[in-house]
This record gives structure tokens, C-alpha cells and sequence, in this order.
């Protein structure tokens, strides 16, 4: 699966996007305050890849990584994803703990 995602941050509908075989794979979110509430991660069933999962939450953290984002991931895939991958725990704001 190719790691190089075309991610959109799609503000209106408040999700991060890409189209993977015309599916569209999103991560929702709610901000405030220069945090980002990671809540929903939503990939079609036909893509069902869990590389493709991996490199999806990836590239959305890096996304708010080079932004300056505190992230707190509510959804289950994605703090998952975070306690296993040290390097991004330091997104997570002060006193938040996976």
C-alpha cells in the first residue's frame, strides 16, 4: 500500500480524507484550541488493510505534527495506534495519558 497518502483536510465536514480505489477513508475530529479531538476513524470495507490503517493514522499525525496540534485521540484504532508508536506521544497535550 502506498504510505504516500493525498490527504485533504476537509474543515467543513471536520475530517481528515483520502480516496483509496474511489473509497473514501476519513478520520473525524473537533477542535479547540489548537487541539485536535481524533474521534472517529472510518475506512470502507473493500479497502479493510490494516497497513493501510497504520499509514493513514501516520500520515494524519504528521499532518498535525508540522502544525503545532496537541492531539487526544478518542477513537480506540487511533490512541491505539499512539501507544504503540512512541514518537508521536509527544502530541499528546500535558497531563493526557494513553
Amino acid at each position: 500500500m502506498d504510505s504516500n497518502l493525498e490527504l485533504q483536510n476537509n474543515e467543513f465536514l471536520r475530517q481528515f480524507e483520502t480516496l483509496v480505489n474511489g473509497q473514501l477513508a476519513r478520520i473525524e475530529y473537533a477542535e479547540q484550541e489548537k487541539k485536535i479531538f481524533l474521534t472517529k476513524l472510518i475506512i470502507p470495507n473493500s479497502i479493510n488493510s490494516i497497513e493501510f490503517e497504520k499509514n493513514f493514522i501516520k500520515s494524519v499525525l504528521e499532518y498535525l505534527s508540522d502544525r503545532n496540534y496537541k492531539v487526544v485521540p478518542t477513537s480506540p484504532k487511533i490512541a491505539g495506534f499512539v501507544r504503540k508508536n512512541k514518537t508521536f506521544k509527544s502530541l499528546l497535550p500535558v497531563g493526557i495519558k494513553l
